[in-house]
């Protein structure tokens, strides 16, 4: 299983409001030759951390390629640049975040420039809980834990709402 996070939480110039800039974004994988096979419902997060920012419009998608993880994250990064994202500083505001989370069952190595699964995907409601509605049985392939044990254990302070 090979799945994507989408975040976004500034209104895009070019495609609107966070949540139509995400749809765009999957459009624009499907034009890549990504197959988007499922899609979790929207949901509105709080920043992580707390901030005065905008809150979040998030999903995860479950995709389909035959791209190996490295050229993957480098149509993500491609299609986030093509609608606009300039990284300048970490948990800043941002028009769109696409994040590969897991790879099938690929482990990294300590060192490796791609952390797969991603580092900080275990400690996020707004990917947990999307994640857990797409695929109920996953296991965190590095941790071993399911995703409903990893959901029961997320920090109370995280804000992650069902918005569809």
């Amino acid at each position: 299983m090979i799945l994507i996070g989408l975040g976004a939480n500034l209104t895009n110039p070019t495609f609107g409001s966070p949540r139509e800039t995400l749809e765009a974004a999957l459009l624009a994988l499907s034009k890549e030759g990504i197959r988007v096979r499922q899609r979790s419902n929207w949901y509105r997060s709080a920043p992580v951390p707390v901030s005065s920012q905008p809150w979040f419009v998030n999903a995860v998608a479950e995709v389909e390629t035959e791209l190996p993880p490295g050229a993957l994250l480098a149509v993500l990064h491609r299609i986030e640049a093509d609608f606009g994202r300039v990284r300048t500083e970490r948990n800043e505001a941002r028009v769109i975040d696409l994040d590969l989370l897991a790879f099938q069952d690929t482990l990294s190595q300590p060192g490796e420039p791609l952390e797969l699964p991603h580092p900080r995907l275990a400690e996020r409601a707004f990917v947990l809980l999307p994640l857990r509605e797409i695929a109920p049985d996953w296991v965190h392939p590095r941790l071993n834990r399911p995703i409903s044990a990893l959901c029961q254990e997320l920090p109370s302070d995280q804000v992650c709402e069902f918005m569809d």
